[in-house]
């Protein structure tokens, strides 16, 4: 299974994007991928730098130009909205990338992106310390994609995005409540941390975690989320309005 099989969009988080883009009949999809969270109820141009993602874009997908957040070759308020989804802290120039979708928007402009200082807290980290920091140093701060933001927009809205406890989207945080999860290799290959962390770090840390839950320390320790519904982590959805 490949990076568009496991990531595939959730419908709840899904709605609370498509909800935040408003009334937008024209968007823009700046860092697309393979397409995940695109409303198809409305016209959406996509940009996208590698050859790999568009590669593994469905049939049917909006179209998808080779260019990068930093550089959009589109006039001032060409877009009702734009949309940035788990794609920022790939970028070369985050405040850059912000100044240029911002631009190109005469309407919302819809980030969904990750609140790294909460992700610290998560318990993944007790077992792959390295992979957390890494995300830590890659993601821009909420502050900071909040600030560059609200330069010339009336409002800026930061909501935490609850995870279901099925999340069929392979976010970090994803699989919360289902840590064998970790132990897949293709389920790893789909979250870049792991892609960027030492190999020795990460074997270390699958030991470790298969020992837990071989002994049942994990399920000690965090076994109520296995029931718990939804997990208020580290996942945000930044809103802005003019």
């Amino acid at each position: 299974m490949g990076y568009a099989v496991l990531r595939q969009p959730d419908p709840r988080i899904a709605a609370r994007v498509h909800a935040a883009l408003g009334e937008s009949q024209t968007v823009l999809n700046v860092g697309a991928g393979a397409g995940s969270y695109e409303p198809a109820d409305r016209y959406v141009l996509a940009v996208e730098p590698s050859a790999a993602m568009r590669a593994q874009r469905p049939a049917g997908a909006a179209p998808a130009l080779d260019a990068t957040a930093e550089r959009l070759l589109f006039d001032d308020n060409s877009f009702d909205a734009a949309m940035a989804t788990m794609t920022i802290h790939q970028w070369g120039d985050v405040e850059q990338g912000l100044r240029e979708i911002r631009r190109v928007s005469r309407g919302p402009v819809v980030i969904l992106t990750m609140d790294t200082a909460v992700l610290q807290q998560f318990w993944l980290v007790d077992y792959f310390p390295e992979v957390i920091a890494l995300d830590h140093a890659r993601y821009p701060s909420i502050e900071q994609v909040r600030d560059n933001l609200a330069r010339g927009s009336a409002e800026v809205r930061v909501d935490v995005v609850p995870m279901p406890i099925d999340c069929t989207d392979g976010f970090g945080e994803a699989f919360y409540a289902r840590p064998e999860a970790y132990l897949r290799p293709q389920v790893r290959a789909a979250m870049s941390g792991f892609g960027l962390a030492d190999p020795g770090a990460v074997q270390r840390g699958l030991e470790r975690l298969e020992a837990d839950l071989a002994d049942g320390a994990w399920d000690h320790a965090h076994g109520r989320l296995r029931d718990q519904a939804e997990h208020h982590g580290a996942l945000r959805l930044i809103t802005a309005t003019t």
